[in-house]
Order: structure tokens, then C-alpha cells, then sequence
């Protein structure tokens, strides 16, 4: 077990506050502390959040970073959880700030898209979960598939493949959650594409044993819009055919960097704030929270315990686990040619889209398509 100070350093840099620090050790590791001996840990790791404030430049230049990148879709508090959990020391209005200045159209266009959302509620953690596919993507053979807490918004899985469309795929990432979480919970509902009969087939016969009901489908998903402008350019270019080669170059070049950023996005999503809704009657707060603390809210855990020992060969027996980010020929084909052209791999998406050009060419160049 993780001693007292590691914990408390982890759950300050996901941008936690001291009460709720408290709570994790307590209620998660049975570790109870006082407020001040919080407090003097925190100061003893030199840790700190309204003093020993980072350097400007270095804060702009990490902002601008993201700007660049797919962080332009984000506002200014999502922004400033990501510098905390990048390890700067900075406030929330500092960040807007330096928004308003490095990317003022940016500002103004999330300020114009006001949402009106239905009112929406279920009983507590694990009581729903809603999977879908984000299929924006999937014509430069890009494929997302995620899967959320409906009460406390939490993201269970969200997950970057070369396909979404084969059920046993989907199955896999549903088995290794619930691995993960040692039961199932009571409902989950998607669309009624086939690649959910597997998930639908796996659940059903758990309930089955465990006995409550299988819901309606429905769905839930979110986009990233980053990565669809970016491939978007590489078409309007005549860089991107939607051939099988070209979908499996975007596959090696690409999908590595685009997981990163999906585990980087469900952890933000996971530990920010959920403001609260005069319309809204699910709580609010941190996804991470009332997912983990239901009791705080009136609530309960609904997952279905899952004796795993005698289950798991059987579970395994529906799923399919992708070793490689694309046709293992490609792939062989981009090892070559790296080897040869001495390319690297970086998580850098500009640096990507070059090795995406250069084995493009090299490819075209020797076969004959």
C-alpha cells in the first residue's frame, strides 16, 4: 500500500482540495488525518497552490502548446486543471487571462455556444452506464469507443482502435473494466449497432446469474474536433485517399498519440468540477468523488459484485484484444522504412503527420496501387 505522503501527492496533483483529500484517505485507504497534518504534509513535499507560483513563460508556453493542439476546443477551468496536473502553480484567473490574450477568438467562440440540456437523473453510481461509439473519425480509420457513469459522469473506458465495428473489440474493453472493478453494473445502454451484441450478450448472461435487468438503448459520446480539422487538411491536400493504406498509415502514425490524449482526457474529466445546474438533478461535483463516495450524496454503489475466478476464461472467449495499431503488412512495411530512413516516433502531432507524408511517399513509391 501506497505510504501516507505518496497518496497525498497524488491527489493534490490531480487538483483535489484539502477536504476532499481527507476524504479519499479516509473513506478509500481507511487513512484518517486532521486537517493540519494535511496541511503540514503538504508543506513538507513542498507542495503548494497560492504560493511559489511557476514561471509565466513557462505557463504561456505550455498554454500555448495546447492552443495549438487540441486543447483550443477547452475552456479557461478545464485549462487550468491541466496545468495543475502538469505540475504548475498558477490560479484559475491568471489562466483565463492569459486565454483572453493567446486565444481571444477561441474565447469568444466557446462563450456563443450555449447548450439547453434535458434534465436527466439515475439512482446512483453503476446503476447505468451509457457506451457508444464516436464513429467522426472513422473515415480516416479512427475509431473511439467510450463508456460513462451516469450518475456521477465518470468515464469507465474511452478507448482509441482501428475499428469499433466488430463486437468482440467492444466486449474486451467492457470485460477489462469490470475486471477492474470487480462487478457489473445493474443497466448499460447504447445504440443498437452490432457492435454491442457482444457486450449486450456478455451482460445479459451475468444478470442472468446475478439477476437484475437490462435497459433500453440509448447513447452518449463526445468529439474531438482537433483531430477531425487535422485529418481534414490532409485530405483537402490530396494527402488522404481513404484507401486501406492510407487509413492504415493514419492507424501507425496516429493512434498511439490520440489514446494519450483520450487517458489524459477521461483523467481531467474524471477530477474537474461539475458546476451545478438549476435544471440538472444529478449532484454535482468531481466525476472522481461521487463515483467512489456515493454516501456524500444520499447515495449507494449499485455495481453487482462478479466472483471473477470462474468466469474470466469464459468472458475471454468474447473478446478480442488489438496487438497492433494497424494491418500488421503496413505496419511491417512502416518498420522498414523508418529503419532504413532513420524516422522516429514522437507524441508531437505536427512531428506525425511529416512521418505520415514521409511513409506515404516511401510506400507509394514501391508499390503499385
Amino acid at each position: 500500500m501506497p505510504c501516507r505522503e505518496t497518496l497525498v501527492k497524488k491527489y493534490f496533483m490531480l487538483g483535489l482540495q484539502h477536504n476532499e483529500i481527507l476524504l479519499f484517505l479516509k473513506l478509500i485507504h481507511g487513512i484518517k488525518l486532521s486537517l493540519r497534518t494535511l496541511k503540514r504534509i503538504v508543506s513538507k513535499l513542498n507542495l503548494h497552490r497560492r504560493m511559489n507560483f511557476s514561471n509565466i513563460e513557462d505557463i504561456v508556453k505550455f498554454l500555448e502548446e495546447r492552443i495549438n493542439g487540441s486543447g483550443q476546443m477547452h475552456g479557461y477551468r478545464w485549462m487550468h486543471l491541466k496545468c495543475i496536473q502538469h505540475g504548475f502553480v498558477v490560479t484559475q484567473d491568471i489562466v483565463r487571462e492569459l486565454l483572453n490574450i493567446l486565444d481571444p477568438d477561441g474565447v469568444a467562440l466557446r462563450k456563443r455556444k450555449r447548450l439547453r440540456r434535458r434534465r436527466y437523473h439515475t439512482k446512483g453510481p453503476n446503476a447505468l452506464w451509457h457506451m457508444d461509439s464516436y464513429d467522426k473519425l472513422k473515415p480516416f480509420g479512427i475509431c473511439i469507443n467510450g463508456c460513462i457513469d451516469g450518475y456521477s459522469r465518470h468515464i469507465v473506458w474511452l478507448r482509441a482502435a482501428s475499428t469499433s465495428s466488430k463486437p468482440e473489440v467492444i466486449a474486451g474493453y467492457y470485460v477489462d473494466s469490470i475486471k477492474i472493478l470487480g462487478g457489473v453494473p445493474e443497466t448499460i445502454r447504447s445504440d443498437m449497432g452490432t457492435e454491442n451484441k457482444s457486450v449486450e450478450k456478455l451482460h445479459v448472461a451475468l444478470l442472468e446469474i446475478l439477476q437484475p435487468d437490462l435497459g433500453k438503448p440509448a447513447f452518449l459520446m463526445q468529439n474531438m474536433q482537433y483531430w477531425m480539422n487535422l485529418f481534414e487538411t490532409l485530405k483537402t491536400a490530396g494527402l488522404f485517399s481513404g484507401s486501406f493504406l492510407d487509413k492504415a498509415l493514419i492507424q501507425f502514425c496516429f493512434l498511439e498519440i490520440i489514446q494519450n490524449e483520450l487517458d489524459e482526457i477521461a483523467l481531467e474529466w474524471n477530477t474537474h468540477k461539475i458546476q451545478k445546474s438549476r435544471n440538472a438533478r444529478s449532484p454535482s461535483g468531481r466525476p472522481i468523488i461521487m463515483y467512489q463516495m456515493p454516501e456524500l450524496y444520499n447515495s449507494k454503489d449499485y455495481l453487482i459484485e462478479l466472483p471473477l475466478n470462474g468466469l474470466t476464461d469464459i468472458l475471454e472467449q468474447e473478446c478480442i484484444r488489438l496487438n497492433c495499431a494497424c494491418d500488421q503488412d503496413v505496419f511491417d512495411l512502416c518498420i522498414l522504412f523508418m529503419t532504413e530512413h532513420n524516422y522516429r516516433v514522437t507524441d508531437d502531432p505536427y512531428d506525425a503527420i511529416k512521418l505520415y507524408i514521409n511513409l506515404r511517399r516511401n510506400i507509394y513509391e514501391v508499390v503499385d496501387l
